[in-house]
């Protein structure tokens, strides 16, 4: 099988399409044929020296849907043919920039059956870290006010329906072109996304912090009980001395079930902003460093 993989950290360019063998299911495992991987923030900051996969080779990707190939011994949950979606090993290796991954079995969930492949391979991880921060975190209740930065991006665009999935007000920060995208997901106001263009901006009960240096404006916006979670790429250490939380997404089972429902109900969908072949995946993760994405950026092996 064709996969990527790197052998020493940088930018872009290190990345190779290399040739492997097919991995073999272990115990309580599956194996996945690829359609789609997703492509995220943490894979080209893993890529460049973010830390989790230590010191290369090693192949990033954690985001992916496809069809169950063979599985492994004690699997009852899927059989082959099943196509499914999933977020195997975070934060360890995973590898899905790949034709075939394995995966535990129970980190995988039934494809939503009104997405496509594309569109699965972009939900597990930003919508588990969406439904984690907003849900399980926050426990946004109907009639909160949510503020969403980067509401058009990869996890904005997913926590923008989520909140308002849970009756919240939300409150999204997108550059002018993307506003009347942002309002289609559901957005009561969309403001730029420039610094100071929050200073009007109060009682809020939820804040997500998604890029380092945001977090001191975030916390101006906050009410009285309002709560602030920063995700990965965000200032931890800021964000913690400021008394909120930081949330690093987990496989969960049961969250992907949560996202499937959503999704079969009409209130959730996944935007793909492009699709790059695997052969082209040093482009796609220049495209996504640039910081313009409209939704998910995709990899078809």
């Amino acid at each position: 099988m064709r996969r990527v993989t790197q052998n020493v950290l940088g930018d872009a360019s290190v990345l190779r399409v290399t040739e492997a063998d097919v991995p073999h299911p272990g115990p309580t495992e599956i194996l996945v044929e690829m359609h789609a991987a997703g492509v995220n923030p943490v894979d080209w900051k893993v890529r460049s020296g973010g830390g989790f996969l230590g010191t290369p080779p090693f192949t990033v990707g954690w985001e992916l849907s496809g069809v169950v190939a063979a599985t492994g011994t004690g699997v009852t949950r899927f059989a082959v043919g099943d196509e499914v979606f999933g977020m195997p090993r975070f934060p360890g290796e995973a590898a899905a920039y790949a034709e075939y991954v394995t995966g535990p079995a129970r980190q995988f969930a039934l494809k939503p059956l009104n997405l496509s492949h594309e569109q699965a391979g972009g939900l597990a991880l930003a919508g588990l870290t969406a439904w984690q921060v907003l849900v399980e975190t926050a426990g946004v209740l109907e009639g909160q006010r949510v503020l969403v930065p980067a509401a058009a991006g990869g996890v904005g665009h997913l926590a923008v329906q989520i909140a308002k999935a849970r009756g919240a007000y939300v409150i999204g920060t997108a550059s002018a072109p993307k506003h009347d995208f942002v309002r289609s997901l559901g957005a009561d106001e969309v403001l730029d996304h420039q610094p100071g263009d929050l200073a009007g901006v109060k009682d809020i009960d939820v804040a997500v912090a998604t890029i380092a240096g945001q977090i001191p404006e975030l916390v101006a916006t906050l009410g009285p009980e309002g709560a602030l979670v920063a995700l990965n790429g965000a200032d931890e250490a800021a964000a913690i001395e400021a008394g909120g939380v930081f949330l690093l997404a987990e496989p969960d089972r049961a969250g992907l079930e949560h996202l499937t429902a959503l999704v079969l109900d009409g209130r959730l969908t996944v935007h793909v902003d492009r699709v790059f072949p695997l052969d082209q995946v040093v482009r796609a993760h220049e495209y996504g460093e640039l910081g313009h994405t409209t939704g998910k950026v995709v990899l078809t092996p």
